[in-house]
């Protein structure tokens, strides 16, 4: 599973927005928080950076530019590291348990006359993203529920 950077990046991005974004499976997965998470981030980190670059010159000094430089760096990369982590989970393969739950979830979709696939045997995050996104704008809210 050797990826690059650029991939894992994008692969983040494309996962950021096939995720869909519903409070009940925030319970279940790591990703709503991840997500809302990097969504804020790439707002707001840059007026961070920027005050704590400001901050510390005018406290520490012209003396301290290295250490501030490092510092804006690190709080300019967590969007950054946000979409690496997305990009990483979205390639991740399902668990055997998520997995036979997305395969009951893609028949009850199919017994409803939606067209939809079951994952294959190398299924992966984003397979799940799409098919809980398709899920989440068909089934109503009685069987998000009962989850």
């Amino acid at each position: 599973m050797v990826l690059n950077v650029v991939t894992l990046i994008r692969d983040g991005k494309k996962y950021m927005s096939t995720w869909p974004m519903v409070r009940q499976l925030g319970f279940y997965f790591p990703e709503y928080r991840v997500v809302k998470a990097t969504q804020t981030a790439f707002w707001a980190m840059p007026f961070i950076a920027l005050f704590v670059a400001f901050s510390q010159i005018y406290v520490l000094g012209w003396a301290h530019l290295p250490q501030t430089l490092a510092m804006t760096l690190l709080i300019i990369s967590l969007p950054i590291q946000g979409l690496l982590w997305l990009g990483w989970r979205a390639r991740h393969p399902l668990p055997l348990t998520l997995f036979d739950w997305s395969n009951q979830l893609s028949q009850k979709l199919n017994q409803m006359g939606v067209t939809c696939q079951p994952l294959g045997a190398k299924a992966c995050y984003l397979d799940l993203a799409v098919l809980l996104n398709i899920a989440f704008k068909r089934l109503d809210q009685h069987y998000w529920d009962e989850l």
